[in-house]
């Protein structure tokens, strides 16, 4: 039996340079650190970004006009990359990897839901690393989630996680923009605690994506409300994972 279950959500804005493109040491270093887990009897659940991204390196420009379908052309060329990616990677660490799939109606009661908790349980308890990712081939509108934050709190909620973690470009929330020197990160925030109010100033200095820091806040309170601590931080700071497991004050904690 593993002494914990985590869930790690890693963002495209964490895997990919300034052109776009997968950075394939990143992906080394969150699998190296996802593998001494392992060997510490602790099990990750990894939700991933970067399959659009991936897809585009292997297509380039698509002609297609309609914004939705584009994506799901990408996505659908990406996912396999992605995973061969990570099926590398992982083998080189003596670990095995496998994706989960699911829409937001998958996680709604009902069969859909109950055969995901049989994937995921059949999986941790053979020692699998389940990649999960939302089907953007076929989620559209209202099978959508509103980003990969809160595909992420819907699989700690599903696997009863211990921690969930959330990866992005920046250290945490901040009490302004991160770039300016008497800026400080917020280390501790109760999920009844309003913090909302620095929330512009600290998405100043995140790059742009699906989901800024508002949403990753947002997601963490319902979380951490869920008795799961939720920490956001900067997935490109060396053993950022390890820290957080081993109780060193890095990034901004949510709990109750």
């Amino acid at each position: 039996m593993y002494k914990q279950r985590i869930v790690i959500k890693v963002g495209t804005n964490v895997m990919t340079n300034k052109n776009n493109k997968i950075v394939r040491p990143v992906l080394r270093n969150l699998v190296q650190q996802i593998a001494e887990l392992y060997d510490r009897d602790i099990i990750t659940v990894l939700v991933s970004s970067g399959s659009v991204n991936a897809g585009k390196e292997v297509l380039g420009e698509s002609h297609i006009a309609d914004q939705s379908q584009r994506r799901q052309v990408y996505s659908a060329i990406g996912q396999p990359r992605m995973m061969r990616l990570y099926y590398n990677i992982f083998n080189d660490y003596g670990l095995k990897c496998a994706q989960v799939l699911a829409t937001k109606r998958d996680f709604n009661p009902g069969v859909h839901r109950d055969n995901m908790i049989k994937c995921y349980e059949g999986l941790l308890t053979e020692g699998v690393i389940p990649i999960a990712n939302e089907d953007d081939a076929v989620s559209v509108t209202k099978s959508m989630f509103s980003d990969n934050d809160e595909l992420a709190s819907l699989v700690a909620e599903l696997i009863q996680a211990d921690k969930f973690i959330i990866l992005t470009d920046i250290d945490g929330l901040y009490t302004g923009n991160p770039e300016d020197d008497n800026t400080e990160i917020i280390k501790n925030v109760a999920v009844n605690q309003n913090v909302e109010k620095y929330i512009q100033k600290t998405d100043k200095g995140e790059a742009v994506g699906r989901g800024g820091m508002g949403s990753k806040l947002s997601i963490a309170k319902e979380t951490a409300a869920k008795n799961i601590p939720t920490f956001i931080a900067n997935g490109r700071r060396d053993r950022v994972i390890l820290d957080i497991i081993e109780g060193k004050n890095v990034g901004t904690k949510i709990s109750i």
